[in-house]
């Protein structure tokens, strides 16, 4: 019978975790102390951890938890190191490519098609895989683990997966085998991107899920993908071998290892010392010396937007004259040369140049002091005003954000705005706006954003989504972001995007600043790995040696 789950699970943050800090000659002193007194204890290198081995430094304080979809605990950092090398989605993002924005392509499915109104989707499943434990992938297996993330009324439902899933699978209605190797999906209305929206639902073995229990399965998980477990130390690292029995074909890497190292100078250190061979997001003072010492500093475009939300439910961000207005008062390629040294690009528009819905007509803003004194004093305020601004201190997308709204605040200053920061823990952030909530009901906050999957456009704009954190409001928007929801063609749909941009540029309920590069390092014996224009990364085809 078809499973009829309704679910309703909270939205959570999937953006990857990252904590970056300008540092001085003492904390790098301090940092590499730590490191050889943690080597005492055993390193990555000197556990015996060599050859063709890659170890990763990332920016989480802790591996994520292990079961499927709980990985994206530590934001899509979790997402990119587990969830994507444990297990396999019906689909994934095609990561081959550095110049082209990622594709959805074929995963655990074959292959897929909608009924005529994009209610239903028939998902035909890939034949011959298992998972590392040997349990045969088929329809029963897909039918359990959706049962985990979405029927209530089966003794298989996990709550706290259901609440990780969010986005990803709220609005499907029923599912059902139709025979071993075909399952369908039914939704509560059209869905035209739900390949896309399925990506991040990740699949593990019925039997090891049944024989070790929720919690158990965290500790020990079994998917069918590029990577297998291996062991896991809480804190300090995480080991995975690659899967000689692949369906894709065994990676050519033999084994990952990922440590946890939050602190970005402790991370760097890591690196120059031979601990680990990659890295996640170098703090951007240290990107000229790392270059110069031969290492390999990649970044990209990717979907990624780092926004101030105004309150648009408290004066003057009321006032469409005054929102627009700070879109003009701040000089955003100085903070991209200057604080960021070029790991990030201006955003002069509401779509990343990374995102398919991006026209060169999206980019509505510029620098322009002078404009930005005009539009205040039409708006009333000639002698500028007092503001607040909620800042996390660290997190995932975040990239340096003292330093960066330190700059804000004084371009600001410059047009007489006088803003008032006020730092907040990254989680506790996430708590109030994923809530619908700006922290301490400040005039705006700062938080980093994406739109990689495409229900973030309603989420983060829609009238009637529930962490519109700004409260913006506009009837055109919404009737786009419908349409959208009724549009197989994938150009189609995202040139209603790209109008919904437009009108978001006039309305101006964001202050726009910068689109992150994804920077991160890489030792000289790593070869072969590509950088896409994506949150994730594929492993299978580098080699390390």
């Amino acid at each position: 019978m078809p499973r009829n789950p309704l679910p309703r699970g909270k939205i959570v943050p999937r953006y990857p975790a990252r904590r970056k800090r300008r540092f001085t000659l003492l904390g790098a002193l301090l940092a590499v102390l730590s490191l050889v007194l943690s080597a005492c204890g055993g390193s990555a290198t000197s556990a015996g951890d060599g050859g063709n081995t890659l170890i990763i430094g990332m920016t989480a304080s802790d591996i994520p938890v292990l079961d499927t979809g709980l990985a994206q605990g530590q934001g899509y950092e979790g997402l990119r190191f587990v969830g994507n090398q444990l297990y396999d989605g019906l689909t994934k993002f095609d990561l081959t490519k550095s110049d082209q924005i990622p594709k959805i392509i074929p995963d655990l499915a074959e292959s897929w098609a909608p009924n005529a109104d994009l209610t239903s989707w028939t998902f035909k499943l890939r034949p011959g895989v298992t998972f590392h434990d040997g349990t045969p992938w088929n329809a029963d297996a897909a039918i359990f683990n959706l049962d985990r993330y979405l029927n209530k009324t089966s003794p298989d439902f996990y709550q706290e997966l259901n609440a990780q899933g969010g986005l990803s699978i709220a609005g499907i209605k029923a599912y059902h085998k139709i025979d071993d190797l075909t399952i369908q999906i039914d939704t509560n209305g059209p869905w035209a991107y739900l390949p896309s929206d399925l990506a991040t639902v990740y699949f593990g073995s019925p039997t090891a899920i049944k024989a070790e229990g929720n919690q158990g399965f965290a500790e020990k998980p079994v998917g069918t993908g590029p990577f297998k477990f291996d062991s896991l130390v809480r804190g300090q690292r995480m080991v995975m071998v690659a899967n000689d029995k692949y369906w894709a074909g065994r990676p050519k890497v033999d084994k990952v290892i990922l440590r946890p190292i939050p602190d970005p100078t402790a991370r760097t250190a890591a690196l120059r010392s031979g601990e680990v061979n990659w890295i996640e997001v170098p703090p951007p003072d240290d990107v000229p010396s790392l270059k110069s010492q031969g290492f390999q500093v990649l970044t990209n475009s990717y979907d990624h937007i780092w926004p101030w939300v105004y309150n648009m439910t408290k004066a003057p961000f009321d006032d469409v004259k005054v929102r627009e207005a700070l879109n003009w008062a701040i000089n955003r390629q100085a903070l991209v040369d200057n604080i960021l040294k070029g790991t990030a690009e201006p955003a002069l528009g509401y779509v990343p140049h990374a995102n398919a819905a991006y026209e060169p007509a999206d980019d509505v803003y510029g620098y322009d002091p002078a404009k930005a004194k005009r539009l205040l004093a039409e708006a009333g305020y000639p002698n500028g005003f007092t503001m607040t601004l909620s800042y996390p201190t660290s997190g995932s997308g975040n990239m340096v954000p003292t330093p960066m709204n330190t700059a804000l605040q004084t371009d600001l200053a410059a047009v007489g705005v006088k803003v008032e920061l006020k730092p907040i823990e990254w989680a506790a952030m996430l708590n109030d706006y994923f809530v619908g909530k700006i922290p301490d009901n400040a005039d705006a906050l700062n938080i980093s954003l994406s739109y990689q999957q495409e229900g973030f456009w309603r989420s983060w704009f829609g009238t009637d989504s529930g962490i519109n954190a700004g409260k913006y409001s506009n009837p055109q928007v919404d009737d786009l972001f419908a349409r959208a929801r009724t549009v197989g063609d994938d150009k189609a749909r995202a040139n209603l995007y790209s109008q919904a941009a437009q009108i978001l540029g006039k309305d101006s309920p964001w202050l726009v600043v910068v689109n992150d590069r994804n920077p991160r390092v890489l030792a000289p014996s790593v070869h072969g790995f590509v950088q896409p224009q994506s949150w994730f990364a594929d492993l299978t085809q580098l080699s390390v040696g």
